[in-house]
């Protein structure tokens, strides 16, 4: 478990060395400048892109069949041992907060993990958080390309014991992503806020969105 926190903060460095790294306030030209306490440097165009993965019913879809309207999308895996579950948990929460308040948000879970993630899997993880999550994977060029569209970071490591190939750790941040079909990307959201934090954070973007 220790290793698992070591590894989503070291993950999380990454991310803000890279291309997560926050400077000023953008211009009046940004539509979620209300909402925002910064901006991405680059401008906010650096995150979020293309993608064609596999959904939890083994159709192919792409970014436009997924984000469709507000979308909360998170990268891990089913088989992380708690840190997933706790963010995603989180993240349903949120979500059903919002449908209280009239606002549907789609939340979607990407695993980078697809050797063991298959459809069937991620049914059973999505199915039992949320009626509306949606699970996705797919082989590893179109992980590696979502990945590197949301500037996120992976990497699968070897099984502790040799005899048990199935079990292994897979390091990786931990950052949601907030996206509209439109206007792209809206914010990040760190994994310490609490549920209602981010229902409230997510409904302002809403509100600026319609």
């Amino acid at each position: 478990m220790l290793r698992l926190y070591a590894a989503a903060a070291v993950a999380a460095m990454v991310g803000l060395t890279g291309a997560l790294w926050y400077s000023s306030r953008q211009g009046s030209e940004d539509a979620f400048a209300a909402c925002r306490g910064s901006a991405v440097s680059g401008g906010s165009g650096q995150i979020g892109g293309p993608f064609e993965l596999v959904d939890e019913t083994g159709r192919t879809v792409t970014d436009a069949d997924v984000i469709t309207g507000p979308t909360l999308i998170y990268f891990g895996y089913t088989y992380c041992p708690d840190v997933c579950p706790m963010d995603m948990a989180r993240n349903v929460q949120a979500v059903e907060i919002l449908e209280q308040q009239g606002k549907d948000v789609t939340p979607v879970f990407i695993s980078v993990d697809p050797a063991r993630d298959t459809p069937d899997q991620l049914a059973q993880f999505t199915d039992y958080l949320h009626p509306r999550l949606l699970g996705l994977s797919g082989s590893d060029a179109q992980l590696k390309a979502a990945s590197q569209a949301y500037r996120t970071y992976y990497k699968i490591n070897p099984p502790e014991d040799p005899a048990d190939e199935d079990y292994y750790l897979v390091d990786h941040s931990t950052f949601s992503y907030l996206m509209f079909p439109d206007l792209g990307f809206a914010d990040f959201y760190r994994r310490n806020l609490s549920a209602e934090q981010l229902a409230e954070q997510m409904s302002c973007f809403i509100d600026a969105a319609s």
